[in-house]
């Protein structure tokens, strides 16, 4: 019986990597073309200096003080207290809302240098409606993100807005939702499509739903077809100098973040993501597939496509909390910096791939859950161990807790170029470095 059902699954036609275009026009080959340029101007070939810079941020913003290591547990009510290196750039001023440019300059790791909108007007969203795809209503998030010109986009009150389709972002804007409680919810997702240089700070996003395409409008001078959205919280497609920050992710019909088609120079930060192990079903003409919807981060989308060796993406002071089953992330081809993050709970195992990606694990805290079965951190696939033995993935100063295990292969720590000399803060400080995860309640007028 189940070689039969392998054959009949092997006999069904699955979803292929697709940008969701359903005409690639002139328009979008230029963007993909531009795209490929950019993505190639920021990508790192020494990416072990990059690591080295960001643990020298986090040795040096945690030199002197103690503080910051234990003791933090049970809700926070005193005065600002920022714990790494990326909020205390920014999150102590009590005029941080007239200052809000300020956070351009704080993002660390792959990431660095993703200024957003910086140096153009503050665009303020004052309607949570999305009701005109082709023609948005002026003080929308469709008609703000949307603009040619670099804006950076805050919100005028608490609001939850349900996209009626995929919303697709061009470049150089920030999403700023400090001082307000903003969520995207049960509606279509965002797509970062073939641009560069976004910031996307504070926001909730949970409840994404698959959905239909049509006719959407792209930028202010195209628009064009749409084939069905995938149902990802946030989807990089070919997307570079991103920064992703104090953004609660949970319960989407697809991955809470997608980064696939040569995406790069990506920095995921200070996120709290829970809740993500729905079960959903595709109907193909010979077989009904049951699918188990646990792709929390997905870094890289086929094995096929060799294109994602450029992606190199840095995941840090990220807090994977209750309702997680396994990718947190799942890697292919590229250079991923895994640090001090806190996994306080998976289900199969934390961190996955195929296809020879580098993986730096360093000082986060891996917890394992009480299945015997499920105490390896780590998982290779499509892969005998002859063949990913070769594969460069390391664990240094990480916290294991509750027989959690980390499997290393590849070049030897002890082995690794010199340049890679910089330690990261062990894993005993991750429950302080990740205390503030998710979005930040910002008050006007006092420190966030």
């Amino acid at each position: 019986m189940e070689g039969k059902m392998l054959i009949l699954v092997l006999l069904c036609v699955f979803p292929t990597l697709n940008a969701n275009i359903a005409e690639f026009d002139q328009v979008w080959m230029e963007r993909s073309i531009e795209a490929k340029k950019a993505a190639r101007k920021a990508f790192k070939p020494n990416p072990e200096a990059v690591t080295d810079e960001f643990n020298q941020h986090v040795n040096k913003d945690l030199e002197g003080s103690n503080k910051t290591r234990r003791g933090l547990s049970g809700k926070y009510k005193g005065p600002c207290m920022a714990t790494n290196p990326i909020d205390r750039c920014w999150r102590c001023d009590p005029n941080w809302e007239k200052n809000r440019q300020r956070l351009a300059d704080c993002a660390i790791g792959f990431g660095h240098g993703t200024t957003g909108g910086k140096g153009g007007k503050i665009y303020v969203v004052n309607d949570p409606s999305d009701h005109d795809l082709l023609n948005p209503k002026p003080g929308t998030l469709r008609f703000a993100v949307i603009q040619k010109e670099p804006l950076w986009i805050i919100f005028k009150h608490d609001m939850t807005i349900k996209l009626s389709s995929e919303l697709i972002v061009t470049s150089h804007k920030t999403i700023d939702a400090r001082g307000a409680n903003v969520h995207i919810a049960n509606g279509a997702q965002m797509t970062l499509q073939f641009v560069k240089n976004i910031i996307v700070h504070g926001l909730h996003i949970h409840g994404i739903r698959k959905h239909a395409g049509g006719m959407i409008r792209d930028s202010v001078d195209h628009f064009g077809i749409r084939t069905e959205s995938d149902g990802d919280g946030l989807s990089l497609f070919g997307a570079t100098n991103i920064w992703i920050d104090h953004v609660s992710l949970s319960n989407c019909d697809d991955g809470l973040i997608d980064a696939v088609a040569g995406s790069t120079a990506i920095t995921i930060s200070n996120c709290h993501m829970t809740r993500h192990n729905d079960v959903n079903y595709i109907i193909t003409f010979c077989y009904i597939l049951f699918l188990q919807k646990y792709f929390v981060i997905l870094l890289g989308a086929s094995d096929a496509y060799s294109g994602d060796q450029i992606m190199q993406v840095t995941l840090a002071f990220n807090h994977f909390g209750q309702g997680l089953v396994q990718r947190m992330p799942r890697c292919r081809w590229g250079f991923f910096h895994i640090v001090n993050n806190d996994y306080t709970h998976w289900l199969m195992y934390a961190v996955g791939g195929s296809q020879h990606p580098t993986i730096v694990s360093q000082g986060n805290r891996f917890i394992a859950p009480p299945n015997p079965a499920a105490k390896e951190v780590t998982k290779r696939d499509y892969a005998p161990q002859s063949v990913w033995k070769n594969w460069n993935w390391r664990s240094e100063g990480d916290l294991m807790l509750n027989g959690a295990f980390f499997v290393e292969s590849g070049t030897k720590v002890t082995n690794f170029p010199k340049s890679a000399g910089i330690t990261a803060k062990p894993g005993s400080f991750t429950s302080s470095l990740t205390r503030f995860a998710g979005p930040l309640k910002c008050v006007v007028h006092k420190p966030c």
